[in-house]
């Protein structure tokens, strides 16, 4: 997966006038940190949230409580209420959200490098999941640096 160039998403953002919110669990605000550290991205960037507790994905993002409920905090279906839910909330164009495990330890059953990231839009969310052998290796941060390029990829997509 080739890494995005975080100032070419931001000036894409900018050019096509759109601005973005971002509801964070295993990045922790990573993903946030990389968009505002391009000079000129407070045109673009509204706000995110980071979310670690599984209450707060509902509280805060929007998640609701039947899809935390019947799938979990580490979910395809929960990244794309996060998404889509921070979008609405900060009164954004575009919602990214990201999910997963970044380990070393396995949470709820799912083994570190278990993630889910999240574009939403008002035409919809699309959704891009790494889990059995396609979960992201490594540490613990490498898994949370791949998940910050994974979310802005499938944004620059968008």
């Amino acid at each position: 997966m080739s890494e995005p160039d975080v100032a070419e998403v931001v000036r894409r953002l900018i050019t096509a006038g759109r601005s973005v919110a971002v509801a964070e669990s295993l990045t922790g605000g990573l993903v946030c940190a990389a968009l505002t550290s391009v000079p000129g991205s407070s045109a673009v960037v509204r706000g995110g949230v980071v979310v670690y507790a599984t209450e707060l994905k509902a509280t805060l993002a929007g998640v609701p409580e039947a899809v935390l409920a019947a799938d979990g905090p580490v979910a395809a279906s929960t990244a794309a209420a996060m998404a889509d839910g921070v979008r609405v909330r900060l009164g954004a164009s575009v919602g990214l959200a990201t999910t997963g495990v970044a380990g070393p330890d396995p949470q709820d059953g799912h083994p570190p490098g278990t993630v889910h990231v999240a574009v939403a839009t008002g035409g919809g969310v699309r959704v891009r999941s790494f889990t059995g052998e396609s979960a992201l290796p490594g540490d613990r941060e490498q898994v949370r640096a791949a998940t910050v390029g994974a979310v802005l990829a499938l944004l620059s997509e968008a």
